[in-house]
């Protein structure tokens, strides 16, 4: 039963090049060989399981290794696309998925502290063993496809900071601050006072080593906190600034972080915004929610953009980075790879096959335009003193 449904669903999927084989040896095919992806699956898959969320479905049975993929990610993507398009009940299952995500929100509330630790708590030697020297586990910017890692990940902090328009003596935020790599260039380069906020405990530890061993104790400080418990009776700053934080927070919690960003920021203040985002409100990806990203939700871009006029922000410039995040991860992994034996005897085969899969699909969504990057810089209320142009940050 699985098998014929498989084979009815990748027949109605056109406009891709590929080549299934079954565990039987039955193969499907789509265009002419040499095939851009060839997809294996070694065993059966749960017939109730791929009717009911074939994404978490297949993603765990790449995981258990009874499915191998061979091949170009990007064709995949669109085989994934077009599949769900014909699969019965989509449009139910999302209805259902999005409405699921709201109600366990409003039940459970807010819960970032275990969202967060799931994914970055895993430890710093193991994210050390694929990031570069820099420890930057977001998007970089890259001036040209052949940059290094390690200085695409400085051309980002330098690119952000420039929008900034940071002035010695003023006071930053920085709002899930990772290993501190913002925070500390800002403190360095710019004369400012820097405050870094994690819920990681890893995060925190490393960044107070890093701090200390360069001596900037006086500037630069970080903070095992949740934003939300930030008193703006006691913090106030001229501009806050926050990456790759904001698709953790549940799109329930989108204007609680809108609401305190506003309390934090001084009148005219400058605050920057980085983070992945879609064209068109949808659930998050099922596998990517429970094993990567809990409690994620990515956001669309309109959702942002409507958000903040209700709470005083003015827009002042969105960029959208989508390739290069494609390239960042497209480095990450080739990075993984070359440490597999390393992460294989701290983990296992399962662990190292669900991050493959994670690095290889996302790289590849960003290429297909699936999924995209943003940084929106906005003022709080009118600011009529910043630059008039954005030459500053070419400069």
């Amino acid at each position: 039963m699985q098998e014929k449904f498989l084979i009815s669903l990748f027949e109605k999927i056109d406009n891709a090049n590929y080549q299934v084989e079954f565990w039987d040896g039955e193969v499907v095919t789509q265009g002419t060989a040499p095939y851009k992806v060839k997809i294996i699956i070694k065993n059966p898959v749960p017939w109730s399981s791929l009717l009911n969320n074939p994404i978490l479905t297949l993603g765990e049975a790449y995981m258990a290794g009874k499915i191998k993929i061979k091949g170009n990610f990007q064709e995949l993507i669109k085989i994934i696309n077009q599949a769900n398009n014909h699969l019965p009940l989509t449009n139910l299952i999302k209805k259902s998925s999005a409405g699921l995500t709201r109600l366990n929100n409003k039940l459970f509330g807010y819960q970032p502290q275990t969202e967060v630790q799931h994914h970055y708590d895993i430890g710093n030697d193991f994210f050390s063993l694929w990031l570069d020297q820099s420890m930057n586990y977001s998007c970089a910017y890259f001036k040209s496809p052949t940059d290094s890692l390690y200085q695409a990940q400085l051309q980002k902090i330098d690119h952000i900071l420039k929008k900034m328009q940071l002035q010695p003596g003023e006071k930053l935020l920085d709002i899930g601050c990772g290993w501190g790599g913002l925070i500390i260039k800002a403190a360095q380069e710019y004369n400012v006072n820097a405050l870094g906020i994690t819920l990681s405990e890893e995060q925190y530890q490393k960044t107070s080593q890093r701090i200390k061993k360069l001596n900037l104790q006086k500037q630069v400080t970080v903070k095992l906190i949740d934003f939300q418990n930030l008193s703006p009776q006691n913090y106030k700053f001229d501009k806050i600034v926050s990456v790759g934080m904001f698709e953790h927070l549940g799109k329930e919690n989108y204007p609680v972080y809108m609401k305190k960003v506003n309390q934090l920021l001084k009148p005219g203040g400058l605050s920057l915004l980085h983070t992945i985002t879609t064209w068109e409100e949808g659930p998050t990806n099922s596998w990517i929610k429970k094993y990567i990203f809990p409690g994620g939700y990515i956001p669309a871009v309109k959702q942002i953009v409507s958000l903040l006029p209700e709470y005083n922000f003015n827009l002042l410039h969105a960029e959208n980075l989508r390739r290069h995040y494609a390239l960042t991860l497209e480095k990450w992994h080739r990075n993984f790879c070359r440490e597999i034996r390393q992460v294989e005897a701290m983990f296992d085969q399962e662990f190292v096959r669900m991050w493959n899969l994670f690095l290889r699909s996302c790289a590849a969504n960003f290429w297909v335009g699936g999924l995209t990057l943003h940084q929106f810089l906005f003022t709080k209320g009118v600011n009529n003193q910043i630059n008039l142009t954005n030459q500053h940050i070419h400069n």
